[in-house]
């Protein structure tokens, strides 16, 4: 057979190979013509002005006072009188400008979760205390992702009547006035309870994987307690910490949901993520040059996140040279005052953070939740609603078939572009494939919402064209952008499988004179199948409560709701319309408790978030 030079030097097989070229060009030509190509043409609308380049849009964004402020306007807290005639400290936050708020608030979220994260990761995986076991299934809950109506919980948590100052006022005496959280701190205290579970999956895989060894040698020359921790037990951990946090700043950035729910309170909307979706709404200059420059901006900071993160961890050393061989992870009892620190500081803090998930579900049963404490009454009629109402029930019908379509495309995706870049490290475009496979973790879905009215330019007047708001149908939109936004996940688990296998076994099935196409199914595939099932139900669940695209795109055109276009219609519209969006929650929580406990059966492993590293 020929060999070919470029055969080698692209795809890294000397003999042109139709699978392998295959696995290549797939994934390639499909990432660049929906993601790449997309993001592409909104660049070079943000750079037009009056017919040509131009820096104009974004000199005007970052010389306008409305964007970016280095003077804080407003009063971060101030104490105000409520109409009972009561005395309540109102906390909102400064601002700063939409671009610095939304920083800011990334920044705050991003610290806030990595200290929860890893103060619970380190007490899981180092000591050993009566009632861990329930700890442990305690700190799965805040795992379950309820779009919107979580935080409409976080928020009545910390109204003046709210949960909060049920303990901290009326019980404990501990605030001398209620407090009353509200605007920017409000998304920020929302954030960090729906977020901080990535950095404790991500720091506890780290804290269990340390060499015990390393500790052990620091001990025996003299470090101990918080010196230790912090030269040896926490460099060694930094990069899976590090993972989730960059993840957290990530997402902090591109929510919709906290500032959706906050938006009562002007400083909530002046966030980047809310100003473009907001456009979206009024139907007011979606396809504006000043729109697409703030969303280009909004996709550097979080793609300047990701790079900047990779860069710190891949400067340092973490590597350990026993690596590889099996340990017993260092766990102990703890002592009396570690004991009291567990059981009366730590242990309240996760009942708390558990409590907007739990409220859904008493939201979700309850008639009614006004300004008190607790809920009152108990009733069905909500989850019979979302099993009788034919809108409730389109827009389930309309989420499952976007997601499982989606997930066909993400696996064969998924498999395709790691099998061509783990297996064939001398291609140039292995790194290029693996890069595209994993940067959509990175890019706002926000971004690629407003990417997509592309489609407008180059299939106008048809089903795929988001202007055509009578004739636009969103399935395939949303199909597309859930398949880019959702890949890493399914890409990275089954990379994982790969790497795995040795390749020797495909080799000898080669060599035995099995076609590559043989190879790859009658071996490969069924040995990575775990990981495989395992990526597709992670996938699944996070299509399905899918929020940014699915209530941008996906509310243009009623007919075609996906669940979180009907949720933020339902939380922000009409009276009663929380209690619909909870029963909604909880239908959402149930298919994801169904998903992670099949991919823990399926995996016989915790199934954890994707890390960066």
């Amino acid at each position: 057979m020929k060999v070919s030079k470029w055969s080698e030097r692209l795809f890294g097989t000397p003999i042109f190979d139709p699978v392998v070229t295959a696995s290549f060009l797939f994934p390639l030509l499909y990432l660049v013509a929906f993601l790449i190509i997309p993001v592409l043409a909104m660049l070079a609308v943000a750079f037009q002005y009056n017919g040509q380049f131009s820096l104009h849009w974004f000199t005007s964004i970052l010389t306008s006072d409305y964007y970016i402020s280095f003077r804080p306007e407003g009063e971060f807290y101030r104490l105000i009188t409520m109409p009972n005639g009561e005395q309540v400290y109102y906390i909102q936050g400064w601002d700063f400008g939409v671009i610095l708020n939304s920083i800011l608030v990334s920044i705050s979220v991003m610290i806030l979760t990595t200290i929860l994260g890893t103060v619970f990761a380190f007490v899981m995986a180092r000591y050993d205390f009566p009632g861990k076991n329930i700890v442990r299934i305690l700190l799965f809950v805040p795992l379950l992702v309820t779009p919107f109506v979580n935080v409409f919980i976080v928020k009545k948590m910390f109204l003046p009547t709210g949960l909060i100052n049920w303990i901290f006022y009326d019980i404990l005496h501990i605030f001398p006035h209620p407090i009353w959280i509200d605007g920017l701190v409000g998304v920020i205290v929302a954030q960090t309870l729906t977020y901080y579970p990535i950095v404790y999956l991500n720091a506890y895989a780290s804290f269990i994987n340390i060499d015990p060894t390393l500790e052990e040698q620091a001990e025996n020359l003299g470090s101990g307690g918080v010196h230790l921790f912090r030269t040896v037990t926490f460099p060694l951990a930094l990069p899976g910490i590090a993972a989730g946090a960059t993840l957290v700043g990530i997402f902090s950035l591109e929510d919709l949901a906290a500032p959706i729910v906050f938006q009562g309170n002007g400083l909530a909307r002046k966030l980047m993520s809310f100003q473009i979706y907001s456009a979206f709404t009024s139907g007011f200059n979606v396809g504006s040059p000043q729109l697409a420059a703030l969303a280009l901006m909004m996709l550097l900071i979080a793609v300047l996140m990701f790079l900047g993160i990779r860069k710190y961890v891949s400067m340092r050393q973490y590597a350990m040279l026993s690596k590889g061989g099996r340990w017993k992870p260092r766990v102990a009892k703890p002592k009396s005052w570690q004991a009291f620190l567990i059981y009366f500081v730590v242990l309240p803090i996760l009942f708390l953070s558990i409590f907007p998930q739990i409220g859904v579900v008493l939201l979700a049963f309850s008639e009614q939740w006004g300004d008190a404490t607790w809920p009152s009454g108990f009733t069905l009629k909500h989850i019979q609603s979302i099993l009788t109402q034919p809108d409730i029930e389109r827009v389930i019908i309309n989420s499952v078939m976007y997601s499982t379509a989606a997930i066909v495309v993400i696996i064969l995706l998924s498999l395709t572009a790691s099998y061509a870049s783990s297996r064939f490290k001398k291609s140039k475009l292995g790194p290029v494939l693996d890069s595209l496979a994993t940067i959509p973790i990175a890019v706002p879905g926000i971004v690629i919402a407003m990417s997509y009215f592309f489609f407008a330019k180059v299939f106008p007047d048809t089903p795929l064209d988001p202007t055509n708001l009578l004739g636009f149908n969103p399935a395939m939109v949303l199909i597309l952008a859930y398949s880019i936004r959702r890949l890493p996940f399914a890409a990275r688990s089954i990379s994982a499988g790969i790497q795995q296998v040795h390749v020797s076994l495909e080799e000898a099935a080669l060599n035995l004179g099995a076609s590559r196409w043989k190879a790859l199914t009658g071996i490969l595939i069924p040995l990575i199948l775990l990981n495989l099932l395992g990526g597709a139900m992670l996938s699944f669940v996070y299509c399905m409560s899918e929020t940014s695209v699915g209530i941008t795109l996906g509310s243009i055109n009623p007919d075609y709701y996906p669940i979180t276009a009907r949720m933020v219609e339902l939380i922000t519209g009409s009276v009663g319309g929380a209690h619909l969006t909870a029963a909604l929650g909880v239908f959402l929580m149930t298919v994801q408790i169904i998903a992670i406990v099949l991919a823990n059966l399926i995996t016989k492993q915790r199934y954890s978030f994707i890390g960066l590293t």
